[in-house]
């Protein structure tokens, strides 16, 4: 069966659950050890099969690292499970388009890497994967 291809956008709490999730469940093969997982086999899908492909954020912090080194830098609190090892996806920075809210201005470290084209970026991904 063919991956699920995904990309990230924004590598904050939930992206590093999620990370963390797929690693953990990616080694499980029986159902009753699927503990917090409602299904491990979904539509004949494994978390094995969800490949990340790419990731954006704009802080500092993440911007320029391994995914998985990434998921785990501040302002993250989600809590660690385990260490993912390197993903070789490379969180790029992504087009501060709204600007950063009123409430976490002083909490998310802007970048100074130069925004990439997001659209460009996964297509990229995509033909590379082919």
């Amino acid at each position: 069966m063919a991956a699920i291809n995904i990309a990230l956008a924004g590598v904050g709490n939930c992206a590093s659950a999620l990370v963390q999730g797929i690693h953990y469940y990616s080694k499980i093969e029986n159902c009753q050890e699927s503990i917090g997982l409602r299904n491990l086999f979904l539509g004949g899908f494994h978390p094995r099969d969800i490949k990340i492909v790419a990731a954006f954020d704009i802080d500092s912090r993440k911007v320029g690292k391994d995914l998985s080194e990434a998921i785990f830098a501040p302002p993250n609190n989600a809590p660690k499970i385990l260490n993912p090892p390197p993903s070789g996806v490379i969180v790029q920075k992504a087009p501060v388009l709204d600007g950063v809210g009123e409430y976490t201005r002083n909490v998310i470290q802007i970048s100074d890497y130069t925004e990439v084209d997001v659209a460009e970026v996964l297509k990229k991904a995509v033909r590379k994967l082919l």
